[in-house]
């Protein structure tokens, strides 16, 4: 694979990965999630926990990385949620 391949594939990771944290800040700040859909978001973490799984599987360290750190995020999107309603 020609290298600037890898180099858009670890800049796509990290723009997907950290797209939650203006969400979580926004959460925290206003205490608040009620325009968070909870099926959605917990959905959304259960696939991105799968991906984690299936990194694993074929042995794949940027893709255990990024998506290990998008489900905490995630998860904690959730976790705020419930807490926030």
């Amino acid at each position: 694979m020609h290298p600037s391949f890898e180099i858009i594939g670890a800049v796509a990771a990290v723009i997907t990965t950290f797209a939650w944290l203006p969400q979580i800040l926004k959460i925290l700040r206003e205490r608040q999630a009620k325009d968070i859909s909870l099926a959605t978001t917990a959905a959304l973490a259960f696939g991105v926990f799968l991906w984690v799984v299936y990194g694993l599987a074929i042995g794949s360290t940027p893709v255990i990385a990024a998506n290990t750190v998008s489900f905490l995020f995630i998860a904690a999107i959730v976790g705020l949620k419930l807490r926030f309603r």
